[in-house]
């Protein structure tokens, strides 16, 4: 991006810091539980029925936040509220993405509304209903172990159900990181915004429908961006951001696929990279920069299905020059509305220009006058990416994303000059192993923790 795109970057959009606002005073009201409403969290939900006035939504929510005032809020109730939140987010999420648009000149494809059924009555899905009721009542502050110990057998319910893998995961995640909080009602400060937007999807993926379309199926050549590494405490998921250019012929489209496994605590920093190894296409291609050969894969809007047996290495293909002869023209998907969130705006680009740092040591990145600060903060452990490699770097393929009010540039690849020589550093050099030799050590040292869990549970279904 140049300097006159970033410039069109400056302005927040008309009515985002009150719709933040509303969120923000609604998010409180949670913390604090839907069974004690006092007076402040009362007026904070009257201001969230009222952001809907004239809307199809205004009459469910107005209802719910009536129950909730009288003491009687229902799952029903905290459908609609979850739906309204979500709705607020991803209005704000929509004039954020056409400020980007505008600025970048992307073109976005519609998004096309798929044909859905009511899911099935399983009983993993009404044990999460009623645990999300549960922790509404009694707010952020008010969990316990007891209530934490309740949605154990849920989450090992829903494993059980492949369509239901997603809530699962997402439960189970959220679970062990207020297990990791607690006591809760001594925090200092609660992540109200980050726990609302867990509790918001958590209560619509409860909702119950399944999508019957089957997703068109697409082939072509990927040609990798850059990865985005997620890693929680039991998850990784490792995202590629990429440029499909279809058999014969089109637009090329800008994709992104995901894969992920599940894990422990324990292990941390390029070893998450282990646990990935049933992609090794995937793998290798990040590694040694190659492009992907890629048949009849699903595509659901920007989102490409990943199915190893389809997927084949091709040539080597320089991310950079990908970005620079093939991003502009990529045609982007429009996100799916549940998908719609501020914090889900991740919109590959590469710029050009000198990193420089402040007094406060924030790093930004300068462009014909324009700055755009870098989200260092961001860069995983499973990388060879760092503060000081992207503070001399001369180009920076990353992630342009909003956040703290601002947009913010998450790196996962630079091009810098060290030592008199050119390198080229990306998020994805470790996936088939440590390349830096310093780092290699640090880890022969310390073991291989994936090694020995693996070792242990196989000891255990052996006896």
């Amino acid at each position: 991006m140049r300097g006159t795109h970033l410039a069109q970057l400056r302005e927040v959009p008309v009515g985002l810091a009150d719709t933040l606002d509303v969120v923000a005073g609604f998010d409180d009201a949670l913390t604090n539980g839907f069974g004690r409403v006092g007076e402040r969290d009362g007026a904070a939900l009257a201001a969230f029925a009222h952001a809907f006035v004239g809307t199809p939504l205004a009459d469910p929510v107005a209802a719910a936040v009536a129950a909730i005032t009288a003491g009687s809020v229902t799952p029903e109730h905290l459908g609609a509220l979850a739906g309204a939140r979500s709705a607020l987010l991803g209005a704000a999420h929509d004039a954020l993405l056409t400020q980007f648009d505008t600025a970048a000149a992307r073109a976005r494809s519609p998004w096309t509304a798929p044909a859905v059924r009511p899911a099935e009555a399983l009983p993993a899905l009404a044990g999460a209903r009623a645990w999300w009721h549960e922790v509404a009542v009694a707010g952020w502050r008010g969990v316990d172990h007891e209530l934490l110990s309740s949605a154990a057998s849920t989450v090992e319910a829903a494993l059980a159900v492949p369509a239901l893998r997603r809530l699962a995961v997402l439960l189970d995640g959220l679970t062990a990181e207020l297990r990791a909080c607690a006591p809760i009602a001594t925090m200092a400060e609660v992540p109200a915004r980050r726990w609302a937007d867990l509790w918001a999807r958590g209560v619509l993926l409860t909702e119950g429908t399944q999508v019957t379309d089957e997703a068109p199926r697409v082939s072509g050549r990927l040609l990798p961006l850059g990865v985005d590494l997620h890693v929680h405490d039991t998850a990784v998921q490792v995202q590629l951001h990429a440029v499909l250019e279809p058999t014969g012929g089109g637009q090329p489209r800008l994709v992104r696929t995901a894969v992920a496994a599940a894990k422990v605590a324990t292990i941390v920093g390029p070893a998450v990279w282990r646990l990935l190894s049933a992609h090794p296409m995937l793998l290798t291609a990040l590694a040694e920069q190659r492009a992907l050969t890629v048949t009849d894969l699903p595509l659901h809007g920007g989102d490409l299905g990943w199915v190893d047996d389809r997927v084949q290495l091709d040539e080597p293909a320089d991310p950079f020059a990908t970005a620079r002869v093939l991003l502009p023209a990529a045609v982007a998907a429009t996100t799916a509305p549940l998908d719609r969130h501020p914090t889900a705006i991740g919109e590959p680009v590469l710029i050009e220009g000198t990193p420089l740092r402040d007094e406060d040591g924030t790093l930004a990145i300068e462009v014909d006058g324009e700055r755009v600060v870098l989200a260092v903060d961001r860069l995983p452990a499973a990388g060879p990416l760092t503060a000081e490699l992207v503070a001399a770097s001369s180009a920076c393929l990353g992630l342009l994303r909003w956040d703290d009010g601002r947009w913010q540039l998450q790196p996962f690849a630079v091009r810098a000059t060290v030592k008199r020589r050119t390198v080229q550093a990306h998020n994805g050099d470790w996936a088939c192993g440590v390349t830096d030799p310093k780092v290699a050590k640090d880890e022969a040292r310390a073991g291989d923790a994936v090694a020995v869990l693996r070792e242990r549970a196989g000891r255990l279904l052996r006896r």
